[in-house]
Formats: C-alpha cells, sequence, structure tokens
C-alpha cells in the first residue's frame, strides 16, 4: 500500500517544522527517515498517522487522505511512537486484547492475532507477566505487537530500537526487515547502522526540507566528490603528524583511529584526492607510509553534510 506525501507543511507560531515537502513509498518498502533533532522526522510521522492536521498539503494511504478520510486511515496503520507509551498495569495478552480492540479487530479473531503477535515479536515467555515488570526491550516487542495487531498495511515505527541492547536490536531489525517484504514501513532512527542493516531506501530531513532520497548505495555514488582514505604513518610522533595532515589543502578532515597506533582517517575535500599530497608530505618530513587504504563514503558523512 503507497503513502503518498504532497507539499507537506506544519507551522508552530509561524516557524515552519516542516516545508513543502514529498515523498513516495511504495508496499514492501522500508524507508528509513533520518535527520537531526528537530528536522521534521515525527512532526511527518503524526501528520501521516492523522494524530496532527497538516497547515499545508495532504497525504495518501491507500488512495485515502489524511484530511478527508483520517478514521479509514487510522485503521490502515500500524503506529509505534518513540516513547512506546503502555499499560504497565496490564499484563502483555491482556493489553493485546485490549489493543485489538480499540482497532476494531473482530471478536472471533482476536485470540488468533494475540496469539500471532505473541509468537512473532518473541513474546512467549513474558505473555503473562505485568508489562510494568518487563525489561526495556520487551516492552518495545509490545508495541511494535500492538502496533501490529490489527494487521495494518503501513506501520510507521518511530526510534524502534532505542534503549536496547545489541542483541534485542539485531533481533528488533531483523522482526522489521521481515515485516517489510509484505508492508510498508517507515522508519525514523538516529542509529544510521541500523538504517544501512535494515532500510531499502533513506530519505534525510533537515531544517524542515528533504535533501536527499536514495538507496545507501545512490547516496553513496552521488557523495563519491569526498574520498575516505586510511593511512598508516611512521617515524614520526602522532600529534605531529595529524597536525601536517590538517594543513593539507586537499584534505577536509583528518582524525587518528583508536585504538591503532600512528594510523589516521582523511577525507578528502570535494572533488580532490589527497593521496599524491599525504605522499608528498611524508617524503618532505621523512616519514614513512605502510599503509593506505581508500574506503567507501560513509552513510554518517553523507548525513552530516547534508545537515550541518
Amino acid at each position: 500500500m503507497e503513502v503518498v506525501v504532497k507539499n507537506l507543511t506544519k507551522q508552530y507560531n509561524g516557524q515552519k517544522a516542516i516545508d513543502g515537502i514529498g515523498f513516495r513509498v511504495n508496499q514492501g518498502e522500508v524507508l528509513g527517515f533520518l535527520g537531526p533533532n528537530g528536522a521534521g522526522k515525527s512532526t511527518t510521522m503524526k501528520i501521516i498517522t492523522s494524530y496532527l492536521a497538516p497547515t499545508d498539503g495532504d497525504v495518501e494511504v491507500g488512495g485515502y487522505s489524511v484530511l478527508q478520510d483520517s478514521e479509514k486511515v487510522r485503521r490502515l496503520i500500524g503506529y509505534l511512537p518513540e516513547n512506546n507509551p503502555l499499560y504497565l498495569d496490564m499484563t502483555v495478552l491482556d493489553y493485546l486484547k485490549f489493543a485489538a480492540q480499540l482497532q476494531g479487530v473482530r471478536k472471533d479473531l482476536i485470540e488468533i492475532r494475540v496469539r500471532q503477535m505473541v509468537k512473532v515479536c518473541g513474546l512467549m515467555g513474558e505473555k503473562h507477566k505485568l508489562i510494568g515488570e518487563l525489561s526495556k526491550g520487551y516492552r518495545q516487542r509490545v508495541g511494535l505487537a500492538q502496533a501490529m495487531i490489527h494487521d495494518p498495511q503501513v506501520l510507521i515505527l518511530d526510534e524502534p530500537t532505542s534503549g536496547l541492547d545489541p542483541n534485542q536490536i539485531i533481533e528488533i531489525r531483523k522482526l522489521i526487515k521481515e515485516i517489510g517484504k509484505q508492508k510498508t514501513v517507515i522508519l525514523s532512527t538516529h542509529i544510521l547502522p541500523e538504517v544501512e542493516a535494515t532500510c531499502d531506501r533513506i530519505l534525510i530531513i533537515s531544517k524542515g526540507k528533504i535533501v536527499a532520497d536514495g538507496t545507501p548505495e545512490e547516496l553513496r555514488s552521488q557523495r563519491q566528490g569526498r574520498e575516505i582514505v586510511k593511512v598508516k604513518i611512521e617515524d614520526g610522533s602522532a600529534d605531529d603528524i595529524l597536525a601536517a595532515l590538517k594543513t593539507i589543502p586537499s584534505v577536509l578532515r583528518a582524525e587518528p583511529i583508536g585504538g591503532k597506533e600512528n594510523y589516521f582517517e582523511i577525507q578528502a575535500d570535494r572533488f580532490a584526492s589527497p593521496k599524491r599530497d599525504i605522499f608528498k608530505l611524508c617524503v618532505k618530513n621523512n616519514w614513512i607510509i605502510t599503509e593506505m587504504i581508500p574506503s567507501e563514503t560513509r552513510l554518517e558523512d553523507i548525513f552530516h553534510d547534508l545537515t550541518i
């Protein structure tokens, strides 16, 4: 089911939180929605879910407008907000039954859907516990289960792995990836490796405007002008070498790589390769280059360039 955002604007006291943005998300696609704090991510997601009304523009979910058909839109969407509000004094099973009733699941299907979500979200061992007794990871699973209890065609997930440990993060990523094969998923996160591990496409928003849209590979190819090189330089002090590297005109950024002596990561200035200049610098100072490894453009660098 498609989600189509059309010229969307939201103002608060004259300030534009989002400014005329537009994009489309197709069925079977997991979209990573990125941006710094205050960029407009959560505002956009709340409008898509009909939680907020836009100042201008519209969103269509499966052909239904959030302005004209908000009740129908809500039926099509499962939403996990960032703060994951739950009733802590309810058991997992009771809460999921309650969520199913709220979402209008047929009475004869409620038990079936609850069992399915308990299994899919890995809650079998916790289903009789009070939600207040669960760890953060299991509470996130309960939040995902309630978002999917009515079998929605679209999932909106705001920071779904926030506060989880590494094992829990891997499990939730796998779950989202599997869900995304059949449904439309919009995933907001600050964890950039999570986007590459989970999402088919990335959309970056900054100051209320879309500044990038494409697969990780497409975004890298668009930003290949800034080469990244890892280099090991010996016969000089690390501080002296780093200071000298930063003076090279073709070097935008140079920093030591933690835990490795005299090992540095260097990012080139736009459309310039620093390798020849690094070699000349080492010859001039009688330093020896023992490694020089070109590296692909990182998603972190792309994000930084587009949102500063």
